[in-house]
């Protein structure tokens, strides 16, 4: 219960003394009002540092500019209070009833919200740098550009929620609940949404970078603009991304990291050409690195140049920090067809087993040194209809002569007769 004498001297302060000369000269007393009915009381810029108020009545008191640093709230009733541009350093405000609450340009600094209800509450500007709002209730509050770095947020409602321009760096959000929130512009980098919901929500043009989406749902997220590099996504829950602008006829997408991608080639035509060309003309040699084998692979390499394509020779020894499979994969699917040397082959036969069971709209034309046979396990892929027929060359000078005719124009033709189809 409160403490009677300070009571008194705090309620004489509204006939004239001064509550805040009292704390001056008695600075080492702690006052106690828990428990005590404040609502509706005009307390505005009053020192309430260190301060009691557990349990304490203050709705819709006025408590513009008050100094609440290390104050005891747990449990206190501020709902509608006025706390403009209080400051609440370190204070606690556990269980707290904060309902539509003005805590514009607040400085809660380490503040201790744990459980609080801060529904409609308003934090425009707010600094909340490292404080405890675990499982607190922030449901249609107005967080915008609010200082929430290092914030522990875990569990905590934030369904409706405005986190425009926020600052969530290192933000804690794991298991909240983010449904329908607006958290356009803000910083989540290195943010902690393990388990979090964010279906629905707005990320337009928020930066995400090195943060954790572990098992997390962004089901119909709009994300146009948003920046997205180095997302932990293991287990993300990814479908319908909006990836247009407001206003504009929706565009989906069910991938995070190739939204970028698609509204590239959606909204810039150089982008397109550029794929357009690349798919239209791209040649993947695949053969043996060996000195004198690559000598083979670079004429060939050189003879498609000076037939306007775009040749790619890949070494499967060099990208070591790539998956094979992915590596092959991303090279196949870029181009027009395969010119595959099996001539002295050491890596290729595990790189066709990456390309043609997977790619049926992909030509691949086997070529070989004329005095040598093609690997054993090679007579496996002679049935499948997109494997062209072994061209046999007697050596450099012949093959690159007879290119035309020997390989490419078969090739050609393969890709004419898949895509006739």
């Amino acid at each position: 219960m409160a403490n009677a004498r300070h009571l008194k001297i705090l309620k004489k302060s509204w006939e004239g003394i001064s509550w805040n000369t009292w704390r001056n000269k008695n600075k080492n007393v702690k006052p106690n009002l828990s428990y005590s009915d404040l609502s509706y009381r005009n307390l505005s810029y009053i020192n309430l540092s260190y301060t009691n108020l557990d349990h304490a009545d203050l709705r819709d008191a006025n408590l513009k500019g008050a100094n609440l640093n290390v104050a005891s709230m747990s449990g206190s009733n501020l709902g509608n209070a006025k706390l403009i541009g209080a400051t609440l350093i370190n204070a606690e405000m556990s269980c707290a009833d904060l309902r539509y609450a003005d805590l514009k340009s607040a400085d809660l600094y380490s503040a201790s919200l744990s459980g609080a209800d801060l529904s409609g509450a308003e934090l425009c500007g707010a600094k909340l740098f490292t404080a405890n709002l675990f499982g607190a209730n922030l449901m249609d509050a107005n967080l915008e550009g609010a200082d929430l770095r290092g914030v522990n947020l875990i569990g905590a409602d934030l369904r409706g929620a405005n986190l425009c321009g926020a600052d969530l760096r290192e933000a804690d959000l794991r298991e909240a609940d983010l449904r329908g929130a607006d958290l356009s512009h803000a910083n989540l980098s290195h943010a902690n949404l393990r388990s979090a919901d964010l279906s629905h929500a707005n990320l337009a043009q928020t930066s995400l970078i090195e943060t954790i989406l572990t098992n997390s749902n962004i089901v119909g997220a709009k994300i146009y603009g948003i920046s997205a590099w180095g997302v932990k996504k293991e287990g993300i829950i990814q479908r319908d991304l909006v990836i247009t602008k407001p206003g504009e006829r929706e565009i989906t997408v069910d991938d995070l990291e190739i939204a970028h991608f698609i509204y590239l080639i959606l909204n810039n035509e150089k982008f397109r050409d550029v794929i357009e060309t690349v798919t239209s003309k791209a040649i993947l040699i695949l053969g043996r690195f060996t000195d004198k084998r690559k000598k083979v692979l670079d004429a060939i390499r050189d003879e498609l140049r000076n037939r306007n394509f775009l040749p790619i020779l890949f070494d499967f020894d060099k990208p070591a920090t790539r998956d094979l499979t992915e590596t092959i994969s991303i090279l196949a699917k870029l181009s027009r067809f395969v010119i595959a040397d099996l001539t002295e082959a050491k890596s290729v036969p595990q790189e066709l087993s990456h390309i043609i069971p997977f790619m049926p709209n992909l030509p691949v034309i086997p070529i070989i040194l004329q005095e040598q046979r093609e690997y054993a396990m090679f007579e496996h892929w002679h049935p499948y209809p997109w494997v062209l027929p072994i061209y046999e060359y007697k050596n450099e000078g012949h093959l690159i002569s007879t290119l035309s005719v020997g390989v490419i124009e078969p090739a050609e033709k393969k890709v004419q007769e898949i895509r006739g189809k």
